[in-house]
């Protein structure tokens, strides 16, 4: 193989897919992009790496750390270098995207509805009615179109043997398609020309199939129905991706303060009166939605909007209820769901789950917790989990006391070693771990797949953890033509 002065000293993780490299050398979908970067200097790629850095802090791409209890706003690490999947690969994850959607939207208007999987034994009563995100007050609501999940972002992994397999499906208010959207035009000013030469597919539609679906979902028939996306204010972690998405798709970026309910309507406060809102793009969780149904503490809902949402007078995306099919505990019954509700095979594969409640599994992760992921089965963000050989003897005490006490709320995953990718860091290319999260719009028209979604890198060495909010960045996602 010819030796490249930027690959040089890049050295490939063992028993890890690398996403750039085979054993036989660079791969088909990366060797436009390698011809392209190999003559560039140190200098050269310095300079691109710094030009990302100015360009997302001058437009302030940023997201929000909790954890350190300082909610500190960082720039959003960025890496130059492209992750490249193959169209015909692309074509296999958007077919399995697609059908696990179409099974977790029929499995979330049964459960609220009829509950012919309950009674036909495939998913036990206990675990619907014990996640706490399933909210018997939505049980017999009808929603437009019977279409719960408009806007999904499905995590995937891609294991030692290059199979892509499901993580984990967001459902209720996902988050990232901002950070797709700037991660590709900052890719067009460091690389203007590279783009085009390789016949990657655009991701720019993204908001214009979003502004359509909820366009199409109005009560009302009228030529230009209001359309809001509801923010819970500029404290929030995606608050970046608020104001992004609501400029993009030309409406009102709103927090509850300024809309109203008036007999069963909704309307948003404007300096000309009220105005009828028929469509809320909602990204505040569902327990802070309706102070008069759910937490009565808070202040970033709207008294009354669950009551005029049953009556089908405002359309709410996504709808409320939804955290009862991403939770990890359902997960695992996914596969079952897409047999069940649609008689096909998955298409895509879930990583093996032992559910804790089950005492052989308990003890059967108890004797391997070196080799397994231990997960909270409705935390996110990479929040309450342990990862068993980088975990200490404390720590898998400290997990085991709390699994023992609260089983339901664990699951265990051996761990995958997620494939890695080159990236551009202190001047060299090194190899890190990558996820994929490609976002979904579920509309009456159908379902609709941006080609390509976010990558995120878990950027500290040997890091599995790709949240942001542990320390991970992101890249652009090219998905040839």
């Amino acid at each position: 193989m010819k030796e490249y002065s930027l690959l040089k000293s890049y050295q490939e993780q063992h028993n890890v897919w690398d996403e750039m490299f085979s054993s036989s050398g660079i791969r088909s979908s990366y060797r436009n992009f390698v011809s392209a970067i190999e003559d560039l200097s140190v200098t050269e790629m310095n300079h691109k790496d710094e030009l990302a850095k100015k360009l997302f802090m001058s437009q302030g791409i940023t997201f929000t750390v909790y954890s350190s209890g300082e909610g500190i706003e960082k720039i959003f690490p960025f890496d130059i270098v492209p992750r490249i999947i193959e169209n015909q690969e692309w074509k296999v994850i958007e077919a399995g995207i697609k059908q696990r959607l179409k099974a977790l939207n029929i499995f979330l208007k049964d459960i609220y509805h009829l509950q012919f999987i309950i009674k036909d034994g495939i998913i036990p009563a206990q675990l619907i009615y014990s996640c706490p995100y399933f909210l018997r007050e939505m049980i017999n609501v009808d929603v437009p179109f019977d279409i719960y999940t408009h806007v999904a972002g499905v995590d995937l992994i891609r294991d030692g043997d290059g199979s892509f397999y499901v993580l984990e499906d967001n459902l209720r208010t996902p988050s990232g398609v901002s950070y797709m959207l700037e991660n590709r035009s900052i890719t067009y000013r460091i690389f203007p020309d590279l783009l085009p030469k390789n016949k990657v597919r655009s991701v720019k539609d993204y908001p214009d199939l979003l502004y359509k679906n909820l366009l199409s979902i109005a009560n009302r028939q009228i030529s230009d129905p209001t359309v809001v996306l509801l923010t819970p204010g500029i404290y929030n972690s995606a608050y970046f991706e608020h104001t992004t998405l609501a400029r993009l798709m030309g409406i009102e970026l709103v927090e509850g303060r300024d809309l109203v309910v008036d007999n069963h309507f909704v309307y948003m406060k404007t300096t000309k009166g009220l105005k009828k809102v028929d469509v809320i793009y909602r990204r505040v969780d569902d327990e802070f939605f309706d102070p008069l149904v759910f937490r009565p503490d808070s202040a970033l809902g709207v008294p009354g909007i669950y009551y005029a949402y049953r009556k089908g007078n405002v359309a709410i995306v996504n709808a409320m209820g939804n955290g009862v099919a991403d939770d990890k505990a359902i997960y695992t019954y996914v596969p079952d769901m897409i047999r069940y509700y649609l008689n096909e095979e998955p298409i895509l594969k879930n990583v093996p789950t032992y559910h804790l409640s089950d005492v052989d599994n308990q003890q059967y992760v108890f004797e391997n917790m070196s080799q397994m992921v231990i997960k909270k089965t409705n935390e996110s963000g990479g929040y309450g989990m342990l990862i068993g050989n980088s975990a200490s003897e404390e720590e898998m005490e400290t997990f085991k006391k709390a699994i023992i006490a609260d089983p339901r709320s664990f699951i265990a995953q051996p761990i995958i070693s997620l494939s890695s990718t080159p990236c551009y860091i202190n001047g060299v290319l090194q190899p890190r771990r990558v996820d994929l999260r490609p976002f979904a719009l579920c509309g009456p028209d159908g379902i609709d797949i941006v080609p390509g979604g976010l990558t995120r890198v878990a950027l500290r060495e040997g890091s599995l953890v790709v949240n942001s909010s542990q320390g991970g960045g992101s890249k652009d996602t090219w998905v040839l033509d």
